[in-house]
């Protein structure tokens, strides 16, 4: 009976810590610049302040599991086999990644600035999805053989970064944000186009809003 006993014990667990992140972001809905302590997160979750200790930590844990939390729903929506297609792979990670910060915008501009003000980083990364379809793209040949994808798609994590701090600053909207990272994906395949594919991948450019 003990691994039962013990199963039941960590679902319990992972019940109470799921309804503590969920209390968290309710709190943060409906005020997005206030205090979030482990009290008031508590109170909203209907457990002890201990709970959240015990299960997430102080303050600066709390942006920390939120952080985990979404990237790990960013790799369920990531998790899909790839297609016969891995440009429009890497455009579907683009914009899975897009629209899961703007899908809960109050949550995700302070969970970025929280971020940012206490040194955290992702765990996990698109970025991998990302450089997994570019090089399959270069397999294919779309993209030229001594491209090195990794570091073409760490060009494009870094510009896509650039348009998340300006959404987060709400400087651009939430279809300008995506419409920015797409343009910078679009840029680095036509840069890296093989010969065959540079025209066609060229050719949304020369008509497109720069952005």
């Amino acid at each position: 009976m003990r691994p039962v006993e013990g199963g039941l014990r960590e679902r319990h667990k992972a019940q109470r810590r799921h309804r503590i992140l969920d209390a968290t972001r309710e709190l943060l809905r409906e005020s997005p610049e206030s205090v979030i302590s482990a009290e008031r997160i508590a109170r909203r979750a209907g457990v002890a302040p201990a709970t959240v200790y015990n299960l997430i930590g102080p303050r600066d844990k709390i942006w920390e599991a939120l952080a985990a939390d979404f990237m790990a729903a960013l790799e369920r929506r990531l998790a899909a086999p790839g297609t016969v297609d891995p440009r429009r792979d890497a455009r579907e990670v683009v914009k899975s990644t897009v629209r899961l910060f703007v899908g809960d915008p109050l949550v995700s501009r302070r969970m970025v600035r929280e971020w940012e003000a206490g040194g955290l980083a992702f765990h996990h990364s698109p970025l991998t999805r990302l450089s997994r379809a570019m090089a399959d793209a270069r397999t294919r040949g779309l993209l030229r053989a001594d491209v090195d994808t990794d570091a073409l798609a760490t060009v494009v994590a870094t510009s896509c970064l650039g348009a998340l701090h300006q959404w987060v600053a709400a400087l651009i909207d939430d279809d300008r944000f995506l419409a920015r990272c797409l343009f910078a994906l679009d840029v680095a395949f036509a840069a890296a186009a093989a010969a065959p594919c540079r025209d066609s991948f060229l050719t949304p450019l020369r008509t497109r809003d720069p952005v």
